[in-house]
């Protein structure tokens, strides 16, 4: 009997281990199969499957693949493998995969049926790519983990989420276009712990269910209605709550108390009014809370003051009026504090808000405060980002703000400050960011600037500012690198401003290559990230993104009074991609050594630039914006211009002494008569005017003027025009030379006008002359 019991235990291993040989058989053929689909819609730029062998007995060992101890496939793990096209189809055949995570690529199209039929799967990635359509996964009923965030999925959810979420603990489905509402949707997930729905268009009201909850966000929705008081059950667990960018309203209850280990709370962008509850004050833990925009009571609880660990607070927006509360003043843990958006006129210095002892960042813009910027900054010995943008201030620039040695933020743009720049700028080597545009400064751009070797982000336009740019301008971003390094090791996301970018709208110039996707629509998410890469030194991707650029930097000294050359010298500011000098009084040639700039836009229009357009400039490949009008600009186009195949403006209208012919093939020829106005003497092939074919213009070089006197009339009118429109040249630099004098604004439009009506006029008349 033992020996018959003996032969049936063996007999039984045997078929054990076959079925096991042939289930991991089974598996290798499947990842086989994957592979083979992966390889033929990816030609290129592969990942590590690619280098899974066939000969190998196993595919325990294949990168990214994962085994149990029977050996059979368990877990998949395809993330940032340069994945492009449609999902592969046949994943259920996998029958022991417990995980897959197919995140961080470029995954295109539906998610198939097979898919839904892999029913043992217990975490399932597919974050990061541009998968639409329905999120069918509701025979998925053994999934503890679910993350599809930042795709395209649409449509609503109920019949989509698991049929049972009894062992669902963690769910991410934020950053798509779902929608329906939330109300009672996680009412049987027991075992949710952490859920982000942020990004999305649901709707409905925030309601129970989500007692055992440790993370809720649910950001930038279309969520109504108020908060009632059993949101906040005694024993709420919650660390995490993001209700920011909704339609919620009404009194936030004083039941948030019972959530004891919150330590992020973030409200801003709803209806909330009343007073700030003062339980919030209870939570010792708390270390983001963030108010803003919404119409809470300008009445601070002291309760607050208990809150040890707050470090960042942002109550802007709210319409508080009169002087900063002083209960900000006492919040001696606060690292960021944030009340821009209000309607302060004083208590700046008073609140005691300059006394913070480990404030860093400090944004008082839009509000209405006015008087002398306060010297009582010099004291802010660890304040690294000060914005005082669009208030009243006037006066000088205190010498002081140069003693702000960890300074990398300084906005001071659009007030009524008048002075210089002050020279003491020159000590802030780690300076990434000045915002000085929109006011009254006058004098030199001081040569010390040249030492901001981090300063990449520099905007001195709408200003009053005279003399040469200094040569020392070349120093400036020379090496940005220490402070970004040190901005990467923060693990915390730099933050600056708010929705609506409110900081960025103020520092970039909107409608340049780089910065044309920038709109008041951004979500907070997008411009937290956007601030977070410029801080951080990652630069901003333009496309096309097969051969992207990233931009560092810029320089704008649009609409001042500069003048003299510019300096060859630029030539070494290899960090910018941008490069405006628009409306100054700067004459002498183009400098040719500007080619060695990696820019992406130049704009040196409305100046009294003369001589040739450099023929270099076709070398700077990565040009997409070129304006060089109203200039004194002579000779042809150069052909070498029609090498920039990124151009997409480009204008060098009112440059009267522009001649020969606008190229009818390459890039130029893709521009319409409006980049070349007021340039009589320059041929347009392809205008309105008519083709001139080479016939056509041998037969106007062979006539001759004795038998037509009605053009000998009108060759004496070009040339009383021409000596009229050079009397303008002579009129608007002395009317320049006056303005410099003198100080102060005149009409310029209407010179401006004058000047456009000459050329115009001069057009006129060689169109009649060429007839």
């Amino acid at each position: 009997m033992s020996r018959l019991q003996h032969l049936l235990k063996l007999m039984c291993s045997v078929l054990i281990l076959a079925e096991l040989i042939r289930g991991n058989n089974d598996d290798m053929e499947v990842l086989i199969e994957l592979k083979k689909f992966l390889q033929a819609h990816n030609q290129i730029n592969r990942g590590a499957y690619d280098g899974w062998l066939e000969s190998e007995a196993s595919p325990c060992n294949w990168q990214g693949v994962g085994c149990d101890a029977d050996g059979r496939v368990s877990s998949l793990d395809l993330s940032s493998s340069r994945i492009f096209g449609p999902i592969f189809g046949n994943f259920s055949s996998l029958t022991g995969l417990d995980r897959l995570d197919l995140s961080a690529n470029s995954i295109t199209g539906e998610l198939p049926d097979d898919l839904n039929r892999c029913v043992g799967l217990k975490q399932l990635n597919l974050s990061h790519n541009l998968i639409c359509g329905a999120l069918n996964i509701s025979s998925l009923t053994s999934l503890k983990t679910l993350d599809v965030s930042q795709n395209r999925f649409e449509g609503g959810i109920s019949m989509s989420f698991p049929a049972t979420c009894d062992k669902l603990t963690t769910l991410n489905i934020s950053s798509n276009n779902l929608r329906g509402s939330i109300t009672g949707l996680f009412d049987n997930c027991s075992s949710l712990r952490y859920v982000d729905l942020s990004l999305n268009r649901f709707a409905g009201q925030v309601s129970q269910g989500m007692d055992g909850l440790v993370q809720f966000n649910a950001a930038e929705n279309d969520l109504t209605g108020n908060i009632s008081l059993s949101m906040f059950p005694e024993g709420c667990k919650l660390q995490f709550l993001d209700l920011s960018g909704n339609h919620l309203f009404g009194n936030l209850p004083n039941s948030i108390a019972n959530c004891s280990g919150l330590t992020y709370l973030s409200l801003w962008g709803n209806g909330f009014d009343g007073k700030i509850p003062p339980g919030i004050g209870t939570i010792p833990g708390l270390e983001k809370l963030i108010l803003g925009s919404n119409n809470f009571s300008r009445e601070m609880p002291l309760e607050l003051m208990n809150c040890t660990a707050l470090n960042y607070l942002d109550i802007s927006g709210n319409n508080f009026g009169g002087e900063v509360q002083g209960l900000f003043g006492k919040l001696t843990s606060l690292t960021n504090l944030k009340l821009h958006s209000n309607k302060y006129t004083d208590g700046i210095v008073s609140s005691g808000i300059l006394r913070l002892p480990k404030l860093t960042m400090l944004d008082l813009s839009l509000n209405w405060f006015t008087g002398e910027l306060p010297t009582e900054v010099s004291s802010m010995k660890s304040i690294k980002y000060l914005v005082l943008a669009q208030n009243n201030f006037y006066g000088e620039i205190p010498p002081a703000y140069g003693q702000l040695v960890q300074l990398q933020v300084l906005d001071l743009s659009y007030n009524n400050l008048s002075g210089g720049v002050p020279a003491d700028i020159g000590n802030l080597s780690s300076l990434l960011v000045l915002m000085l545009a929109g006011n009254q400064l006058s004098g030199e751009i001081p040569r010390e600037i040249g030492n901001c070797t981090s300063l990449l982000w520099l905007n001195l336009a709408g200003n009053k500012l005279s003399g040469q740019i200094p040569p020392e301008i070349a120093g400036i971003g020379s090496n940005p690198t220490p402070t970004f390094v040190r901005n990467q090791k923060d693990a915390v996301q730099l933050e600056i401003g708010t929705k609506k970018c409110l900081s960025v709208m103020r520092w970039i110039p909107i409608g340049y290559p780089g910065f044309n996707y920038v709109d008041s629509e951004m979500s907070l998410k997008d411009c937290r990230d956007l601030e977070d890469r410029i801080l951080k030194g990652y630069g901003i991707v333009t496309p096309p993104y097969v051969q992207p650029c990233i931009i560092l930097g810029y320089v704008r000294f649009s609409r001042n009074l500069l003048s003299g050359h510019i300096p060859p010298m630029i030539s070494a500011m290899r960090n910018f991609h941008l490069l405006l000098l628009d409306d100054n009084l700067l004459s002498g040639v183009l400098p040719s050594e500007i080619c060695q700039m990696p820019l992406v836009a130049l704009n040196v229009s409305r100046n009294v630039i003369s001589g040739v357009i450099p023929f270099e400039i076709g070398r700077m490949i990565l040009l997409e914006t070129l304006d060089l009008s109203f200039n004194n600009f002579s000779s042809g186009l150069p052909p070498s211009l029609n090498q920039l195949f990124k151009l997409n403006k480009f204008n060098v209208s009112y440059n009267p002494l522009l001649s020969g012919n606008v190229p009818s093939t390459g890039q130029l020829s893709t521009f319409d008569e409006q980049s070349f106005l007021g340039d009589p003497i320059l041929s347009l092939r392809f205008a309105d005017y008519g083709p001139h074919s080479e016939s056509n213009e041998d037969e106007l070089s062979s006539e001759g003027t004795e038998d037509h006197p009605a053009k000998e009339e009108t060759m004496v009118s070009v040339i009383a025009f021409i000596v009229f429109f050079f009397a303008t040249i002579v009129i608007r630099e002395y009317h320049n030379l006056m303005y410099v004098y003198l100080g102060y604004k005149t009409q310029m439009c209407q010179y401006e006008d004058l000047w456009r009506y000459v050329t115009l006029e001069l057009c006129n008349q060689v169109k009649k002359l060429r007839k």
